[in-house]
C-alpha cells in the first residue's frame, strides 16, 4: 500500500495516512486522540449490584423513527460489507461483525454504537432477521460487561438505537429471547444513568441524557422520569446556545440534538404523557439554526466537528417542526454570519472557541467561510466525519483546513492540553468580529481577528462583498498592524498563506488569467486575484463520511511586520466570478 502525504497547511498538520499499522500503532493513535473518553469502562462489584433489579414484562410505549434510514449502507451490510469510513470489512454471509478481528479501535467503536442497526431492519424480512440475530449474539458475547464496548459513549448510542428499532427487536421471538434483550437493554440503561452524571464527554452526557428520558418512558420501572427530565433539562441549558445552536458551534450535531428531542416529543405525545416545557423552548430555536445551515443541496455546512449529513434527515427534520424555521442572517451567540443574494450562498465563521469541555473538538477556522451557489458546493474547508479515523479527524482541526489566511504557519486558534479530557482544546482567537453593512441590493461584510497579534504582531482582516445579482463575490484579505502597537524591530517578512478548499464535486481547470471552476451540474466560475502565483494544491475532504481528495486554491506570500493593510504585500485582492451561460 503507497504511502502519500497531504499538508493541509503549516506546522504538524502534515498528515500521513492509509499505510497499514499495527495493532500497537493503533492503540497508540486511539489513545493520543480519543483521550479520557477511549478509556475502557470499569465496574465494581457495588456498580454491578446496581445494574440488577425486577425487569418489566414489555415496553409501554416505543419510540418511532422520525428520519429515513440510509439504504446504501443497508444494502452494503446485506452483501455482508461493512464499511466505516475509509476501512471496510468483508465477512462470510450472516457473519456478526465482532466474531472476527477488526481493522481499528476506531472501527469497533463506531461499530458497537449500532447506528447501522436501522438501515439494516429497512432491509426487509431478511434484514430484520438477520438484525435481531446481530443483536443476540453481541448480547451473547459482550451483554454482561465489556470494557470497551461498556464505555459511556458507544452505551448511550446503542441504547437509543436499540429504543428506535423497539418494535422490530423487543416484540419479535420467543418470549424467552426477548426477555433476554429487555433485560440486557435495561441493563444497560441503570449503568447509564449511574454512570451519566460523573462524565466529561459532553457527547455522551447528552446521548445518556435523552436514551434515559425515553428509557424511562418506554419501559416501566426502568428509572425514575422525574430525575431523568431535570438531567435533560440540565444538558439543553449547558449545550444549547439562546439562538438555538449547539455550543460546540457544529451544525450536525445540532441537528441530531434536534432529532433526539424531535423523537421523544413525538413519544410523549403518542404516550398521552405532558409534554417538558422545555421542549416547546427549544426546538423551534434549533430548527432555526438548522435551516441556518442548510445549503442548496439540502444538505448542512460542514463547519468544527460537523459533517454534511443527509440532505433527507436534514429535510425530515425541519418538516417536523410546528412552524417553519424562522429566518435570519446573523446568529450572534454561535458566532456565523451569512450573505445570500439571487442563489449566492456565503457563510462565515466569525465566533471563538467554545468553553471547554466543549472546546475539545472545536476547529481553528477563524474567518474561514462556506461557498455555494443554488445546489452546486464551490469552496469548503476539509470539512469532519465521526465515521473517518481520529488521526484524520485531529488534523482537519488545524487553520490550513479551512478556507481562510495562514499566518507563519501557525494556527488562528491556540491548542493546549485539557487534563481532564486528555484532549487538546482550543481556544480563541481573541478580538474576532464582523461589521455588516447592506445596501441597496448589496452585502459587505468587514471581519477580523488577534489570532496573530501575539506571536506576530498583525491582525488578519478580511472584507467581504456579494453582487445584488448573485454572480460575483470579491474579497480583500489583509494584515495590519494594529496603531496601538509600536514598529516591530525585525524587519523580516512573514510568510502566509490563503487557502481556499474546494468542494469534491468542483474540477478546477488552471488558466492563464483564471482558474475555471465547473461544477458537476455544469455551472462554472472563475477565481481570479491580483496576487501573483495562485495555484491549484490537493486537499482532503472527511464530510461526506469518506477521505475524499479534491482540489484547493492556495496563495502564498511575504507579509511586511510593519504593513498597514493597504496594499500589496499585506493586501490580497481576489474574487469568485459566475459566467454566463452561452
Amino acid at each position: 500500500m503507497t504511502e502519500w502525504t497531504v499538508n493541509v497547511g503549516g506546522g504538524d498538520s502534515e498528515i500521513l495516512a492509509d499505510r497499514t499499522r499495527t495493532g500497537a500503532d493503533d492503540a497508540a493513535l486511539w489513545r493520543r486522540f480519543r483521550g479520557a473518553c477511549g478509556d475502557d469502562a470499569k465496574v465494581g462489584v457495588l456498580q454491578r449490584l446496581k445494574l440488577s433489579g425486577p425487569i418489566p414484562e414489555a415496553f409501554s410505549h416505543h419510540l418511532n423513527r422520525l428520519v429515513p434510514t440510509d439504504d446504501r449502507r443497508g444494502e452494503a451490510l446485506m452483501q455482508d460489507i461493512w464499511r466505516i469510513g475509509m476501512e471496510r470489512l468483508t465477512l462470510a454471509p450472516g457473519q456478526p461483525p465482532w466474531s472476527s478481528p477488526l481493522p481499528s479501535k476506531h472501527f469497533a467503536d463506531r461499530l458497537h454504537r449500532f447506528s447501522w442497526l436501522p438501515d439494516l431492519f429497512d432491509q426487509g424480512e431478511r434484514g430484520a432477521e438477520r438484525a435481531i440475530r446481530f443483536v443476540d449474539d453481541w448480547i451473547e458475547t459482550h451483554g454482561g460487561f465489556n470494557g470497551f464496548s461498556w464505555r459511556l459513549a458507544p452505551t448511550s448510542v446503542r441504547c437509543w438505537n436499540w429504543m428506535i428499532c423497539g418494535r422490530d427487536l423487543f416484540e419479535t421471538g420467543s418470549e424467552e429471547a426477548r426477555q433476554i434483550r429487555l433485560e440486557c437493554l435495561v441493563r444497560q440503561i441503570r449503568y447509564l444513568s449511574d454512570q451519566v452524571d460523573a462524565a466529561t464527554d459532553p457527547k455522551a452526557r447528552w446521548y445518556g441524557a435523552v436514551t434515559i428520558v425515553a428509557g424511562a418512558l418506554c419501559i416501566d420501572r426502568a428509572m425514575s422520569l422525574d430525575t431523568a427530565l431535570a438531567r435533560l433539562d440540565a444538558e439543553c441549558t449547558a449545550q444549547i446556545l439562546p439562538d438555538g445552536g449547539h455550543v460546540s458551534r457544529s451544525p450536525s450535531r445540532n441537528l441530531r440534538a434536534l432529532v433526539h428531542l424531535l423523537t421523544l416529543q413525538d413519544l410523549f405525545r403518542h404516550a398521552g404523557h405532558p409534554e417538558p416545557d422545555f421542549f416547546e423552548k427549544w426546538i423551534p430555536r434549533m430548527g432555526a439554526m438548522v435551516a441556518f445551515f442548510q445549503a442548496g443541496d439540502g444538505a448542512l455546512n460542514p463547519f468544527n466537528d460537523g459533517d454534511e449529513a443527509r440532505p433527507e434527515v436534514v429535510e425530515a427534520a425541519l418538516s417536523l417542526l410546528p412552524v417553519p424555521p424562522r429566518r435570519f442572517t446573523f446568529a450572534p451567540k454561535s458566532g456565523f454570519q451569512k450573505l445570500e443574494k439571487n442563489g449566492l450562498r456565503l457563510v462565515l465563521d466569525c465566533g471563538e472557541a467554545p468553553e471547554r469541555p466543549f472546546s475539545d473538538f472545536a476547529h481553528a477556522g477563524a474567518l474561514g467561510f462556506e461557498l455555494s451557489d443554488g445546489p452546486c458546493r464551490l469552496v469548503t474547508s476539509c470539512g469532519y466525519s465521526a465515521e473517518v479515523n481520529v488521526d484524520w479527524q485531529a488534523a482537519v482541526r488545524r487553520t490550513g483546513a479551512h478556507s481562510t489566511l495562514i499566518l507563519a504557519g501557525r494556527d488562528s486558534s491556540t491548542f493546549s492540553l485539557n487534563e481532564e479530557s486528555r484532549l487538546l482544546s482550543a481556544q480563541g482567537p481573541e478580538g474576532i468580529s464582523a461589521k455588516r453593512l447592506e445596501e441597496a441590493d448589496e452585502i459587505w461584510l468587514d471581519a477580523q481577528h488577534g489570532g496573530y497579534k501575539a506571536p506576530c504582531g498583525l491582525l488578519h482582516r478580511r472584507r467581504l462583498f456579494i453582487s445584488g445579482d448573485g454572480q460575483r463575490l470579491t474579497g480583500e484579505d489583509s494584515l495590519v498592524r494594529p496603531i496601538s502597537q509600536p514598529p516591530s524591530d525585525d524587519r523580516k517578512f512573514i510568510g502566509f498563506e490563503i487557502r481556499f478548499h474546494l468542494h469534491p464535486t468542483v474540477t478546477a481547470i488552471m488558466g492563464r488569467d483564471a482558474i475555471r471552476l465547473v461544477c458537476d451540474d455544469g455551472t462554472v466560475w472563475k477565481f481570479k486575484t491580483s496576487h501573483e502565483g495562485a495555484r491549484l494544491e490537493r486537499t482532503v475532504y472527511l464530510a461526506r463520511g469518506v477521505v475524499e481528495r479534491p482540489e484547493q486554491i492556495v496563495m502564498a506570500g511575504f507579509a511586511d511586520p510593519n504593513g498597514d493593510g493597504q496594499q500589496p504585500p499585506n493586501c490580497i485582492r481576489w474574487a469568485f466570478l459566475k459566467e454566463r451561460s452561452a
